[in-house]
């Protein structure tokens, strides 16, 4: 969250993404992208996420460009199946998909929905200022571990009202 005087910067990587989605003629193949969630966070798409980074059509080919948010992430090889089959149900049978590693991932790509959306689900979104607790919005937590329920976050308690959470770790 920003305070009421500032003014959020868009990442270049990010910007670049959301121009080329406007201007894509395959608005369609967007749509069924969208379908495609985050197996370890299901409210999230791949979008709000961040690591989907292009659609592009060569032929019959639908070609579907992600970024990992890692380089270890075990969930990738699901994201890939998942679009696999949206595009496949949505009559695209020829998909191919891209792992791109540069740039590296970062969480500032992700969505000021999907930030919310996490928030909403129970985890706190990277990148505040201060650490609210997504539960009671306190911010009275305490780091619990660095590593959370995945490697990209970290696991938090609420001082407060003593629900532990996890935090998405700012990369």
């Amino acid at each position: 969250m920003s305070a009421p005087d500032t003014i959020d910067l868009m990442p270049l990587e990010q910007y670049e993404a959301e121009q080329a989605r406007r201007a894509s003629p395959f608005p369609r193949l967007w749509e069924v992208l969208d379908t495609v969630k985050d197996p370890e966070i299901p409210v999230l798409s791949i979008w709000e996420l961040g690591i989907l980074r292009g659609v592009e059509v060569a032929g019959d080919t639908v070609i579907v460009t992600i970024t990992p948010t890692y380089s270890g992430c075990p969930a990738m090889d699901a994201v890939a199946e998942d679009i696999a089959a949206a595009m496949q149900a949505a009559g695209y049978h020829d998909c191919r998909i891209n792992t791109r590693w540069a740039p590296a991932w970062s969480t500032s790509w992700m969505s000021a929905a999907g930030r919310e959306k996490l928030r909403t689900y129970g985890i706190a979104p990277p990148g505040e200022a201060r650490l609210h607790c997504p539960h009671c919005q306190s911010t009275n937590v305490e780091l619990v571990s660095e590593f959370g329920s995945t490697a990209c976050k970290a696991l938090y308690q609420c001082r407060a009202c003593s629900e532990p959470f996890d935090r998405f770790k700012n990369l």
